[in-house]
């Protein structure tokens, strides 16, 4: 192609070359000349459209052709939206919002639409985007894929969690081998070995176990392992060992074994005594009566024993709520060893002030100083447990317990009022003496049958909160550290500076399930060279 323009430049002419002579004989073709007025136009401007032109002409023919192909108002394909979202190129206008925003309009109405039930789904994203590639979805398909597959794995999940929660529930309920072993094999040695049956503590000590001077702890437990380390940790970390007393409360079926392990493994220079529940005069169903109701009430047996899938919404509550009702349904809390605490003033007549431990605790440092607090004439002192920084452990308060939708619980109780935690008390037993604890706790404990447990489901603490309503006095929160049982994100830093830490939750240290960084400041005061220990498999986790 030759451009020739006239010497006036008020004409150009195209032409094109050709191989032969024409019919002039000049090799020349004349295709098309233009007039030009130069008035209107100038030469320059003239030259450099012709030239952005011709460079133009190939693109757009390339451009006109996919668009071609590909068709216009099909352009929803993976393949199309690159070129779609692409940048201004070639004077195509830059559409990539309007495309975001048609792709959030799919998005929006799927979400709205009912995916069908036989959608044959993707195991995975990759499969996804293969079968994209073979089968050319559209935008649309591709949403309903994608929000398929979502549905599909958030119900998957849902239901894994669902299960966990329940294996975690029967785990934290069951008896490990190692330790039910331990209980069998140290009853047995109870019957056949002299040592293990010598009287706990020895004659000449009896007069201690209602001497005032000496520091009172009382254990209530079925747990031999776990009675060991409360004992073993509270005596290692004393600055007066020889002056602690320990008085451990254990059912009948484990009385045997439990005096077998203190009498083996004495812990001197604290002075231990083990009874059976069966071995307190006082303690007999004539005056336990509404516990007894509670034992043999066949609906509270079935709430605690019974399946606690049937009947659950799953579908309807959360996995927290969820967890918090299984450890409300533990079986531990329809055990008279549970309820015992609310008669130590008549359990032990002749001492004035005492400190009750969980057996989920582990003491960290000497406790002595506990017997110097002023209670102000209060029965319980306890940390309280709404004012920390925890909102887990430390932000619990009687909205958390209790059910104010029941007229009885909403006419008498503040929602806002603060909880107090269970598992280290000091108990001044004169002042309780004085107060009618023990009977507004049997009180309640009764209306909540009557209610069919509709007024609190979690435990002894609800009933307890009542019963010592307005004979709390709070003591500092470094003293007793909670939740180490089912909060994982515990810190380190705080474990190592409390007196007592509570494993209180379903993640006990001597479980399986317990929390692996946690576990270590319970496992240090395990006798794992104990022969009984080593006999049973109780091997260090």
């Amino acid at each position: 192609m030759q451009l020739h323009f006239s010497p006036s430049m008020r004409s150009i002419t195209i032409s094109s070359s050709c191989s032969g002579s024409n019919n002039n004989g000049n090799g020349f073709v004349d295709l098309m000349k233009i007039k030009v007025a130069a008035r209107h136009i100038s030469y320059r401007t003239l030259f450099h459209t012709i030239l952005i032109l011709a460079f133009m002409l190939p693109f757009v023919f390339i451009l006109t052709a996919v668009v071609t192909l590909e068709g216009v108002n099909k352009c929803s394909s993976f393949d199309c939206l690159g070129r779609r979202f692409g940048p201004r190129l070639l004077g195509r206008v830059d559409d990539s919002g309007r495309m975001v925003r048609d792709f959030y309009k799919i998005l929006d109405e799927v979400n709205s639409m009912q995916v069908p039930d036989d959608l044959k789904l993707p195991d995975s994203f990759g499969q996804l985007i293969s079968e994209m590639n073979n089968n050319q979805y559209d935008a649309r398909t591709f949403a309903i894929m994608l929000r398929a597959m979502m549905d599909k794995f958030e119900r998957d999940i849902r239901e894994s969690k669902f299960s966990e929660l329940m294996n975690k529930h029967f785990a934290a309920s069951s008896i490990p081998k190692g330790i039910h072993c331990l209980s069998l094999r140290l009853t047995d040695e109870y019957s056949s070995n002299a040592n293990a049956r010598k009287q706990l503590p020895s004659p000449e000590l009896l007069p201690l176990l209602s001497d005032n001077s000496y520091y009172h702890f009382i254990l209530s437990t079925d747990n031999i392992l776990a009675a060991s380390v409360v004992v073993t940790s509270t005596v290692q970390s004393s600055l007066k060992p020889e002056k602690i007393v320990f008085h451990i409360i254990t059912d009948k079926k484990t009385y045997a074994g439990m005096h077998s392990w203190f009498a083996l493994n004495p812990a001197s220079p604290a002075i231990v005594e083990v009874k059976g529940i069966h071995q307190f005069d006082w303690l007999t169903r004539e005056n336990v009566p509404v516990l007894e109701a509670v034992e043999n009430h066949n609906g509270i047996r079935d709430y605690y024993h019974g399946n606690h899938v049937a009947g659950a919404n799953l579908s309807a509550i959360t996995p927290r709520i969820f967890a918090s009702k299984l450890q409300a349904r533990s079986p531990k809390y329809i055990s008279l060893l549970n309820h015992i605490r609310i008669y130590l003033p008549e359990l032990f007549p002749n001492l004035d002030k005492v400190i009750f431990l969980d057996d989920d605790v582990v003491i960290q440092r000497d406790l002595s100083p506990l017997w110097e607090i002023d209670l102000e004439g209060q029965v319980n002192g306890a940390v309280e447990t709404c004012k920390g920084e925890d909102e887990w452990v430390m932000s619990k308060r009687f909205r958390n317990y209790f059910n104010f939708s029941h007229p009885l619980i909403a006419k008498y109780l503040d929602p806002e009022e603060c909880a107090w935690a269970y598992g280290m008390n000091i108990f001044d037993l004169n002042a309780w003496r004085k107060a009618d604890i023990r009977e507004t706790y049997h009180f309640w404990l009764k209306e909540n049958l009557k209610s069919n447990m509709t007024m609190w489901k979690l435990g002894t603490l609800p009933p307890a909160l009542i019963a010592f309503k307005g004979h709390v006095h709070p003591i500092d929160p470094s003293w007793h550290l909670l939740g180490l049982g089912y909060q994982i994100k515990t810190s380190i830093d705080n474990v190592e500076k409390a007196a007592v830490i509570h494993y209180n939750g379903q993640s006990k240290p001597w479980l399986q399930i317990g929390f692996e960084h946690l576990r270590p400041y319970w496992a240090k005061y395990v006798n794992y060279s104990n022969d009984f220990v080593r006999n049973c498999h109780i091997l260090e986790l």
